[in-house]
This record gives C-alpha cells, sequence and structure tokens, in this order.
C-alpha cells in the first residue's frame, strides 16, 4: 500500500484545513489509519486515529473537539477536517496504516510522505 498526503498549505489562527490521504493498492479497508504530525526540532506525535470501518476515532488531547478524521473506504481515502487551528498546530502531517487503531507509531507499517500544515498567529 503506498499513501500519499495532501491540503496541506498556509493558514490563519482560528481557520480550518482539510487533509487528505489517499492509497492506492489493495486492502485500504483492512488498515485502521493513523495521523502524525511532527514539528521542527520535535519527535512524531500522536494527533488522532480512525478504525478500519471508520466506526471508532481517537485523538490526541490537543486536538480533541477540534480535529475529526473520517474516511472513505470506497475511494480509499482518510480526511482529518481541522478547526480550530492554532500556531501550535504547525507541523508536518503524516498518514499511515495499521492493523487495528494504535496511537504508538511503532505500529504503524505504511507511512505517507507528510503535507506541511503552518498556521501563522
Amino acid at each position: 500500500v503506498q499513501l500519499q498526503a495532501s491540503g496541506g498549505g498556509l493558514v490563519q489562527a482560528g481557520g480550518s484545513l482539510r487533509l487528505s490521504c489517499a492509497a492506492s493498492g489493495r486492502g485500504f479497508s483492512s488498515y485502521a489509519m493513523g495521523w502524525f504530525r511532527q514539528a521542527p526540532g520535535k519527535e512524531r506525535e500522536f494527533v488522532g486515529a480512525i478504525s478500519r470501518s471508520g466506526g471508532n476515532t481517537f485523538y490526541t488531547n490537543s486536538v480533541r473537539g477540534r480535529f475529526t478524521i473520517s474516511r472513505d473506504n470506497a475511494k480509499n481515502t482518510v480526511y482529518p477536517q481541522m478547526d480550530s487551528l492554532s500556531p501550535e498546530d504547525t507541523a508536518v502531517y503524516f498518514c499511515a496504516a495499521a492493523s487495528t487503531l494504535q496511537t504508538n507509531k511503532a505500529y504503524y507499517f505504511y507511512w505517507g510522505q507528510g503535507t506541511q500544515v503552518t498556521v501563522s498567529s
């Protein structure tokens, strides 16, 4: 499976962005999908994840209530909707695939290339 993240850009604080992660290859619906982000000089951190069916989601505390992850298995795509963005959300955002919903990046075995999100104050 190959993952292609897109949709990043520059947005003002308080604004919104919708990222996408498109998967090529077979078996997209067999994978839970996670989103991680990495700011300059920091480790890659978990943002949120969605189960294989889309019925379950989990978010890190800092984005809960502001970010919503959904997926369309017919289109092999997962979408994080990011609202009320703040400069602290500035990072490269990565999508990744795992066999089950996980918060630990070690359990993800397919990764996209990342898309830059910059939030200006």
